[in-house]
């Protein structure tokens, strides 16, 4: 079972992150083509297109569901994925430069999720290491059940709480001589 706290510093950076994702993603989506010519690397614009899908997919992640770990970790895969890719793509690249800013800025990237990643484990931790509560004792009413038993019986009933008078019991009507 995860534990997670919606309001710690850590879920607060993962949903940071969750929306800087989706921002990143549309943009990749959207201008999967000027962001290729910019880094030199035109025959890639499909792939950044796909990266652009799952970072989309990383943000909704870290937004709507519960537990942002395993969403965080997809955002570290995904920016080791980024990082082989512009590797390569700066190799025998006239914009080389370019697909450098775009590599330090993927590693500054990183850097944040691996922070976050980190607070976020500490975080559950930190919630496992705490007792559990024992509620074995516990019956869920005010007093001992003995207590309790026959307290309501005098209790009126209102009438609309009554077995209507068609669903009572009727004995036949030669029942009732014999009785």
């Amino acid at each position: 079972m995860a534990y997670y706290n919606r309001s710690s510093a850590g879920d607060n950076l993962a949903r940071g992150l969750g929306w800087f994702s989706i921002g990143l993603g549309v943009a990749e989506l959207m201008a999967g083509r000027t962001i290729a010519r910019w880094m030199g690397m035109e025959d890639k614009t499909n792939l950044i297109r796909a990266y652009g899908v799952r970072e989309i997919t990383a943000g909704v992640g870290l937004l709507a569901l519960g537990d942002p770990k395993p969403w965080i970790w997809s955002r570290i895969a995904g920016d080791a994925v980024d990082m082989a890719t512009l590797a390569e793509g700066m190799r025998d690249n006239p914009r080389a430069g370019n697909a450098g800013v775009a590599f330090g800025a993927v590693l500054a990237a990183t850097a944040v999720d691996i922070v976050c990643a980190q607070k976020l484990h500490q975080e559950e931790a930190h919630y496992r290491s705490l007792p559990v509560p024992d509620y074995s004792g516990r019956s869920g009413f005010p007093r001992p059940v003995s207590a309790m038993r026959g307290a309501a019986s005098d209790a009126p009933i209102a009438e609309d709480m009554r077995t209507p008078k068609i669903l009572q019991f009727q004995p036949a009507a030669g029942q009732a001589a014999t009785s």
